[in-house]
């Protein structure tokens, strides 16, 4: 339990669920995620179905793209300071 509360508070976890969400989504829709319009349905559902995917298709690349670039800046952050840290540590040693 204390690992997944970990996972859960970890700065990286909205960013890479939804990165995650979002390639789940395209892997749905690449194997099969259209055959809703295959079989006959009521055209108020199918037009549903059609706005649905469009805004999803629309705002999925856009999440991802929003929750890889939050993922890189978290991650270049973190590696600077560890360095700054690191090199303050040095020069305290080294004096």
């Amino acid at each position: 339990m204390e690992t997944l509360k970990r996972v859960v508070r970890n700065e990286y976890f909205p960013a890479a669920a939804v990165l995650t969400l979002v390639v789940l989504f395209w892997v749905a829709g690449l194997f099969g995620g259209l055959s809703l319009l295959s079989r006959s349905q009521p055209p108020i559902a199918t037009l549903t179905w059609l706005l649905f995917v469009y805004a999803a298709a629309v705002l999925t690349p856009l999440a991802g793209i929003l929750a890889a670039a939050d993922l890189l800046r978290r991650w270049w952050r973190n590696r600077r300071a560890g360095k700054a840290g690191s090199a303050k540590a040095g020069a305290r040693t080294g004096s």
